[in-house]
């Protein structure tokens, strides 16, 4: 249950504002198929993945970090036969993912709407800078925002330096966000308060098993961002109360 404390409300970006996942699980069917004359769908899908991981503290999050991996995974399993038509197919499709259009998630525009009249709002995201301030500039929302951080990775170090810079206490911080791994559990090991709203797909690296998520049984999750509307309105109905008592 949240507390009727919260001043500011963070979201995540992707995922969580607009789609992001769908248009990497497009890009990478692509790939696959690029290389389907060299091996089988899923042994492709397997190596991509793990040099995705071993990427991350080369290249970071992000389609630019995603395009080095597809062409570092595309020269291993040919073997070094990956022709430069191929790889340039491999740079178009990269290209075609930062120019996708954003398309926000249902009523998100709305909610923020409501919710700026309340509260501070601020955008939490994370991957390439460049991609992320071009994707918030596009979106048509960013003006709602009050604040707006890009991180290399969802620690809870990452977290608690945004708040210290801002000087906002973990009792009146809440984030809003789809995955459990760097926009929930980070934010709750710091003892502020979290809304975890499920996407209808996960990148794989970003899931969290059954074993951790018994470690938070308080663990807030909702179907939809208007279902947030409603939760922090019983939040405040129920200072009312209080004050009133």
């Amino acid at each position: 249950m949240l507390t009727n404390q919260i001043k500011v409300i963070a979201f995540d970006a992707d995922d969580t504002l607009w789609k992001n996942e769908d248009i990497f699980v497009h890009t990478q069917d692509a790939f696959v198929n690029l290389l389907l004359p060299y091996h089988e769908d899923a042994y492709i899908r397997e190596h991509l993945a793990g040099v995705q991981i071993n990427n991350l503290k080369h290249f970071g999050y992000g389609i630019k970090g995603f395009t080095l991996s597809m062409i570092e995974t595309s020269i291993e399993l040919t073997e070094g036969r990956i022709t430069g038509t191929e790889i340039h197919r491999i740079i178009e499709l990269a290209k075609q993912m930062l120019a996708y259009p954003i398309t926000l998630l249902g009523n998100i525009e709305s909610v923020l709407n409501t919710l700026s009249k309340h509260y501070k709002l601020m955008v939490i995201t994370k991957g390439d800078l460049l991609d992320q301030e071009g994707k918030i500039a596009r979106s048509g929302i960013a003006e709602l925002f009050d604040y707006v951080e890009i991180v290399s990775d969802k620690t809870p170090a990452a977290y608690e330096q945004i708040l210290q810079r801002y000087e906002i206490s973990t009792q009146n911080f809440l984030m809003v966000g789809n995955s459990l791994k760097s926009d929930i559990l980070p934010v709750l090991e710091l003892g502020a308060q979290a809304v975890h709203i499920p996407y209808h797909m996960t990148w794989d690296h970003e899931c969290v098993d059954e074993q951790t998520l018994q470690g938070y049984p308080d663990l807030v999750t909702i179907e939809d961002i208007e279902q947030l509307v409603g939760l922090l309105s019983t939040t405040d109905k129920e200072k009312v109360c209080d004050e009133v008592i």
